[in-house]
């Protein structure tokens, strides 16, 4: 199982989109050299009001490049990096994964997932309505999160597009994400 990468994406300042690069470089425990969210601890404003220790639990944001597809029938134009994603991928069910699942992202970089973007109300400022085509229901009405997944950096490296993406699942049962 297994996906390529459609794009890569940083930006350092705080804003809600990040321009595309022709590459990125992840560090171990620290995320997107060069992110404005790159950090051991929490980089996110929201998050850092509440409590500045807690870790970055959020230091890659991955999205799938269907998606795009997906708000593009419902009359949206959405381009890699527009969402504030680093990488997007291509041809990976990622919400499909599961918790602690390891993304090798290139021939170096491996990330962690630890769980689901929560969609925040900046998505209805870049596009208004955007936010009820990432936010779907589930059969039982619940919430269903399609704004991509939250990472941290296991081992760093160089990643650009055409780069494969290999999957490894966790041992054990599996646990779906939930948000970070």
């Amino acid at each position: 199982m297994g996906g390529m990468i459609a794009a890569v994406s940083s930006n350092d300042t705080y804003s809600f989109s990040k321009p595309n690069r022709p590459g990125i470089t992840l560090i171990a425990g620290l995320g997107v050299a060069g992110d404005v969210h790159a950090g051991s601890t929490v980089k996110h404003r929201f998050r850092m009001k509440r409590d500045p220790s807690q870790p970055n639990l959020r230091q890659v944001h991955l999205i799938h490049e269907e998606l795009f597809a997906e708000v593009r029938a419902a009359g949206f134009e959405v381009a890699a990096g527009q969402l504030g994603e680093n990488v997007t991928t291509r041809g990976l069910d990622l919400l499909g994964l599961p918790t602690g699942t390891r993304l090798r992202l290139g021939d170096e970089a491996v990330v962690e997932v630890t769980g689901l973007r929560n969609p925040c109300a900046q998505i209805d400022g870049f596009q208004k309505g955007l936010m009820k085509q990432v936010v779907g229901r589930n059969a039982d009405g619940s919430a269903r999160f399609k704004a991509g997944i939250m990472s941290v950096v296991l081992s760093g490296g160089v990643v650009r597009p055409g780069d494969p993406v290999r999957v490894e699942l966790p041992d054990g049962p599996h646990v779906p994400l939930s948000v970070v």
